[in-house]
C-alpha cells in the first residue's frame, strides 16, 4: 500500500479563505443595520463587503487569479448554505422559554425577501469575479502598484455590485435612485480610504505566513492569468 501525500495549502491561502467565508456570511447580517456616514445613511454590510473585496485581491496577488477565482466560487457555499440554514431555523418552533420580544427581534433580523437573497447572490458573484479579473489584468507584466490596482478594481466592482443588488432587490417597490447613489458613494469612499493600507498589510502578512519575503517581490498573479 502506498501512502498518498496530500497537496499542501499555503498558510496564507488557508487563513484568508477561512476569514473570507466568515465575512461572506456576516455581511448579510450586518446589512440589517443602517449607519450614518457623514451625510449618507448606508447599510452596515458594506464593511464586510469591502473586506471581502480586499481578501480576494490579496489572494490574487499572492497566489494568482485562478486561486482567487476559486476562492470566490467556494464563497457561494457558505453564502447559500447560510440562507438555507436560516430558513430551517426560522421554520422550527421557538422554545416556550424564549421571550416574545426576543423572538420577534430575531425573526425581523433574519428574515429577508427572496428578491433580496437572490440579489445578494448575484451581486456577490458578479462583483467579486469582476474585482479579481480587473485586479489581475491591471498587474501587467510586472505586477506593481498593488494598492492602486486594488482601488481601481474595488471601485468598479463595488459600483457594479451596488447596481445589481439595489436594482434586483427594490426596483419597482420604491424610487431607488437616491439609494443607489448613496450606497455607491459610500462604497467608493471606503475603498479609496481603507483598501490601500489594508491590502498592503495583508499582502505583507501573507508573504510572512508563507515565508516568501516582503511586498517588494514580484507577485505570483503576474504569471497566472489562466
Amino acid at each position: 500500500m502506498t501512502d498518498i501525500v496530500p497537496k499542501s495549502v499555503p498558510r496564507s491561502l488557508f487563513a484568508f479563505s477561512v476569514f473570507y467565508g466568515g465575512m461572506v456570511c456576516l455581511a448579510g447580517i450586518l446589512a440589517n443595520k443602517q449607519v450614518q456616514l457623514g451625510p449618507l445613511a448606508v447599510e452596515a454590510g458594506i464593511f464586510a463587503f469591502i473586506i471581502i473585496v480586499i481578501l480576494s485581491s490579496t489572494v490574487a496577488e499572492l497566489h494568482g487569479r485562478t486561486a482567487a477565482n476559486k476562492l470566490v466560487a467556494y464563497g457561494f457555499g457558505p453564502l447559500i448554505f447560510s440562507i438555507i440554514l436560516t430558513l430551517f431555523v426560522l421554520a422550527l418552533p421557538a422554545s416556550q422559554e424564549m421571550q416574545p420580544e426576543r423572538l420577534e427581534a430575531f425573526t425581523v433580523l433574519m428574515t429577508a425577501t427572496p428578491r433580496i437573497w437572490i440579489a445578494g447572490i448575484l451581486a456577490y458573484g458578479v462583483g467579486q469575479f469582476l474585482n479579481v479579473f480587473l485586479f489581475s489584468k491591471l498587474a501587467g507584466s510586472t505586477g506593481k502598484w498593488v494598492a492602486a490596482r486594488g482601488v481601481v478594481a474595488g471601485v468598479i466592482s463595488q459600483i457594479v455590485d451596488t447596481l445589481i443588488f439595489i436594482t434586483v432587490s427594490f426596483y419597482g417597490e420604491f424610487p431607488i435612485t437616491n439609494l443607489l447613489i448613496g450606497q455607491a458613494i459610500a462604497k467608493v469612499a471606503l475603498v479609496i480610504v481603507v483598501l490601500p493600507f489594508v491590502i498592503i498589510g495583508l499582502v505583507r502578512f501573507g508573504r510572512w505566513l508563507d515565508g516568501t519575503g516582503a511586498i517588494a517581490t514580484v507577485p505570483q498573479s503576474s504569471g497566472d492569468e489562466a
